[in-house]
């Protein structure tokens, strides 16, 4: 009975070593790796089952072991339950599991200690100080006896994928790992320091925009790097989980923002590549407000990072299309965004398990991220350096020019002055010949000038007796209409000898009886400056709202008055003109204002007596009414 309870007792040794795959440990080796494909684990799709119930015997055989397990067979927020057990074969050192993965939610660690099972709590929802190692990634001890099967048991949760790699280290190899490792890091995040300070100098010097916009994108992929890494929940934001827990998209968002930026400004696509330039405007645009939506709305579209390659391909795609078109600085820019793409496509290899996780598949987004840096700034280099020799090109080409220009004039203002002085010479003649030509018109226009005058007295003194002459025969006898009109030739003297009449008598206003005026709005008209009636030229005149010539009137008023064997109306009409009816009814208006004169008993002595309207209920002089002309 004793040898069967013995045989027992060993196969179920054997059964459960096998079942919760038994790691043996001792000092022969430092390190040893356990991918998830190697790992018995249970997946508790509820959240439900209790540490009680997963440590129990019955439920071992629930634990299995996937081969196949791939990175994309991981079930966001259930819990992974995960069985390791090791035995210790007279090790000396000590040892320590540690998770790569630095953004899982929560990893709930059961440790035997002293016969029983020790909860430890880990994950990017706690506190960083409340870790038991100031490490970047977890880290839980191992307590270990000699020749003593320990069991382990982790809880792993998280909403997004989780690494579920487990690695076991010596403390030894951990401090040379961990030392080593954060000097690498020191390294990369040195020389992002180092490459924006380098190009933030070079901005104060040129001034282009377009520097600091790639030190705000190489800033932002450190930014990146740090919350990826676990870095800057170390070291910046330990106290603040919740936001560990967006730093990584937050991030990201900036790194596509900067690198959109940055493309459209160095490769100058509003110029080279008009229409992916609205693209990348619109890129910009569309992921600015996906962001916005991520952290106000739905915080977990922050994990969707696989969609940021279609921004990644369109800047590649865009510099290659610019470099095609001739832009020579735009080949740097296409091999850093290449080794980008060469980075994440290593990284997505990794996750997809297509090829072995390593040290350097592990970190190939950080080199490629350090050689695209690199790359970047050699793109800016060489930029300045080909607008340098553009620029010194251009300057060769405007002193050589100059120099051309320069020769150009000494040989122009050679035969200019040689041409000036044989010009010169010609003008001094020609100037000998003008005084002498001048001299003789000057006497000419001497002579000229006395005849003139002569001639102008001449003919001043002919005008006045022929208006003498006239003026006497138009008062002794009848003036032909012709002669008349050599008086008064047109309206403007007709006027005109009305005004100088009207001044003469002095002005009463019509309306108000005002005697003060001021010109009026139009031409000869007087404008009264006690009420603003303006009075035309006629008003008050036998001419007043005549619908024929002023002049024809005029010689119609003399005719009435010093005409002799006037004749008839038909041949008066015939004479000026006008039609007989018309006439007829002018003669009829001077014949009424003849008869008011003799009803007055008023002598008139010249026709321009009858040109007035004569006062009403006044009697007027005989020489109130005769006025010179």
């Amino acid at each position: 009975m004793t040898r069967w309870m013995i045989v027992f007792c060993v196969m179920h040794f054997f059964y459960h070593s096998l079942a919760q795959s038994t790691a043996v440990i001792n000092d022969s080796i430092d390190h040893r790796d356990f991918m998830p494909s190697d790992l018995l684990y249970f997946v508790d799709a509820s959240n439900s089952i209790s540490f009680s119930t997963i440590s129990s015997p019955e439920f071992s055989s629930n634990f299995q072991r996937n081969r196949s397990y791939q990175n994309t067979d991981f079930k966001r927020n259930a819990s992974y339950w995960i069985n390791l057990s090791f035995i210790s074969k007279h090790t000396e050192k000590f040892w320590i599991l540690e998770f790569y993965d630095q953004t899982i939610d929560s990893i709930i660690a059961y440790v035997p200690y002293h016969g029983k099972h020790k909860k430890i709590v880990l994950g990017d929802h706690q506190r960083f100080t409340s870790r038991l190692f100031p490490h970047k990634n977890f880290e839980i001890p191992l307590y270990l006896q000699n020749n003593e099967l320990s069991t382990y048991y982790f809880k792993v949760k998280s909403h997004e994928f989780a690494d579920m790699r487990i690695a076991l280290r010596s403390t030894n190899y951990f401090t040379y790992y961990s030392l080593n490792e954060y000097y690498l890091y020191g390294m990369f995040y040195g020389m992002i320091l180092i490459v924006a300070l380098y190009n933030f100098m070079v901005y104060l010097a040129i001034r282009e925009m377009k520097f600091i916009y790639y030190i705000f994108y190489i800033l932002s992929v450190a930014f990146y790097a740090m919350s990826y890494d676990g870095i800057g929940f170390q070291y910046l934001w330990k106290n603040s989980p919740r936001f560990n827990d967006w730093a990584v998209g937050v991030s990201l968002y900036l790194v596509i923002l900067w690198a959109l930026v940055f493309t459209r400004r160095f490769l100058s696509t509003r110029a080279h590549a008009p229409q992916l330039d609205k693209v990348l405007r619109g890129i910009i645009i569309i992921r600015s407000v996906w962001f916005i939506i991520s952290i106000t709305l739905f915080p977990q579209l922050l994990s969707f990072r696989t969609l940021e390659i279609i921004p990644l391909s369109l800047i590649f795609l865009t510099a290659i299309n610019v470099w095609v078109g001739g832009y020579s600085p735009a080949r740097f820019f296409v091999i850093a965004y290449g080794i980008l793409f060469l980075g994440f496509f290593i990284r997505i290899l990794v996750y997809f398990n297509l090829i072995p996780f390593t040290i350097v598949t592990h970190y190939s987004l950080h080199f490629s991220f350090v050689f695209e840096m690199l790359f970047l700034t050699v793109a800016l280099g060489d930029r300045i350096r080909i607008l340098k020799d553009n620029r010194d090109r251009a300057l060769k080409r405007i002193i050589t020019q100059q120099r051309n220009n320069i020769s150009l004039k000494d040989k122009v203002n050679r035969e200019l002055e040689q041409k000036v002085g044989e010009r010169t010479l010609e003008v001094d003649l020609k100037n000998l010949q003008l005084e002498e030509s001048n001299k003789k018109l000057e006497k000419q226009a001497e002579e000229i000038n006395q005849i003139n005058s002569l001639l102008d007295l001449d003919n001043w003194k002919l005008k006045n007796r022929v208006k003498q002459v006239l003026e006497e025969r138009m008062h002794e006898s009848q003036m032909g209409y012709a002669e008349f009109t050599t008086l008064y030739p047109d309206e403007l003297t007709c006027y005109r000898f009305l005004d100088e009449l009207k001044q003469a008598r002095g002005f009463e206003c019509q309306k108000c009886g005002g005697s003060k005026f001021s010109k009026g709005s139009q031409k000869f008209s007087r404008r009264c400056t006690k009420c603003g009636y303006n009075e035309s030229i006629t008003a008050n005149t036998i001419f007043h709202s005549l619908k024929f010539p002023i002049t024809k009137a005029f010689y119609l008023a003399y005719l009435s008055v010093n005409g002799k064997n006037t004749g008839t109306l038909e041949s008066i009409s015939e004479n000026i003109s006008l039609r007989l009816n018309t006439v007829w009814a002018f003669r009829q208006k001077i014949e009424e204002r003849l008869d008011t004169f003799n009803q007055r008993k008023l002598t008139i002595s010249s026709w321009e007596d009858i040109i007035f309207n004569l006062p009403k209920n006044k009697s007027v002089s005989n020489k109130s009414l005769s006025v010179s002309n």
